[in-house]
């Protein structure tokens, strides 16, 4: 079990990444490929996150005992322990395009890749790899030709394997993200912690996360940033100690509810309501109030009140054409209905 202590100053500084952060999504990506047995929390989530789990599982069943995997991964293999474990340099969470974040990665000191890698442990350090191999050891000694192997194997790796399916690892987290913050708007961080994770606790003041790891990491005011990952099976914690540290989550550990009825966005309904999430979805052709009320069968004041709830929150526009207005969805209300439904 992993436990996150809060203070109200670590409250206050909650944080939702804005975009998939490219390395660790690779790293994480030749974990999952590399791993044995299915993937984890089978019949959870809704809508997208289901449909995403769906989707990695695919895209790890289509790489996993295929022949040359462990060599396709290249330097890769070596720092992705069976447990999950992921090296915190390969966790740039200011960084979020590939390039950048590779090239601070490969400027890590030294003694920071030492610790990361266990060469050597220091005394009460439970992280590193278990066995580091002989490459891992010559890039904690920075050695110019193992900075260049990782670099190049990572490179490769994301153009082979995750470049492909970037799109919609983008579009996911923007949802995810979305829906992230409304829970943040409608319920408040006690909202936004307790449904985070279906097999994580939150307790006030402490955040408790299911893992094979047991740690206790004080957030000491310096907050808490929220990164959502496609390919994570568990959570990867990164402490910062000047800055806030860093907790990914995957995508399927979405809050509550089934998606068993896909003619309605069942992943919204948790958040905006039955209906009010039915009034979004109805929204993909452009109505006036008076239409919208009667497709959703309800009330003109309900369907005006409807649609100044979802223009307040960015979800759709509103703009008057003579004596009426039209209602339409935006950018991020495609966005979260192309996640949630069809």
């Amino acid at each position: 079990m992993i436990r996150l202590h809060f203070t109200a100053d670590d409250l206050r500084r909650i944080t939702l990444a804005p975009a998939p952060n490219a390395l660790a999504e690779t790293v994480l990506g030749v974990g999952l490929s590399l791993r044995q047995g299915g993937w984890p929390g089978a019949g959870r989530g809704f809508g997208q996150a289901r449909r995403a789990r769906s989707a990695a599982r695919e895209w790890q069943r289509s790489l996993h005992g295929a022949p040359g995997v462990r060599a396709g991964a290249g330097v890769l293999a070596e720092l992705v322990a069976e447990d999950g474990f992921v090296p915190d340099f390969l966790l740039q969470p200011g960084v979020h395009d590939l390039t950048g974040a590779l090239e601070a990665a490969a400027a890590t000191p030294v003694e920071r890749l030492a610790l990361d890698l266990g060469i050597p442990r220091a005394a009460g350090w439970n992280g590193g790899l278990a066995r580091p191999g002989r490459w891992a050891r010559e890039l904690a000694q920075g050695s110019p030709s193992a900075t260049r192997a990782l670099v190049d194997d990572t490179r490769d790796f994301f153009a082979r394997h995750v470049e492909p399916l970037w799109p919609r690892i983008r579009r996911d987290a923007l949802t995810d993200r979305a829906l992230r913050s409304e829970m943040l708007l409608r319920g408040g961080v006690d909202a936004l912690l307790t449904t985070l994770g279906t097999t994580w606790r939150w307790q006030h003041p402490t955040l408790h996360l299911a893992s094979a790891s047991a740690y206790d990491i004080p957030l000491c005011g310096r907050g808490l940033l929220l990164v959502p990952s496609w390919f994570a099976t568990g959570p990867s914690v990164m402490y910062r100690p000047d800055a806030a540290t860093v907790l990914v989550y995957p995508l399927y550990e979405a809050a509550g509810g089934n998606a068993a009825d896909d003619e309605r966005p069942e992943a919204l309904a948790a958040l905006l309501g039955r209906t009010r999430a039915h009034v979004l979805a109805l929204l993909r052709s452009p109505a006036t109030t008076t239409a919208l009320a009667e497709r959703a069968c309800v009330s003109l004041a309900a369907a005006s009140h409807h649609a100044g709830v979802l223009r307040a929150a960015g979800l759709i526009d509103t703009v008057r054409t003579g004596t009426a207005v039209l209602h339409s969805l935006t950018p991020l209300g495609h966005s979260l209905l192309a996640g949630a439904g069809p």
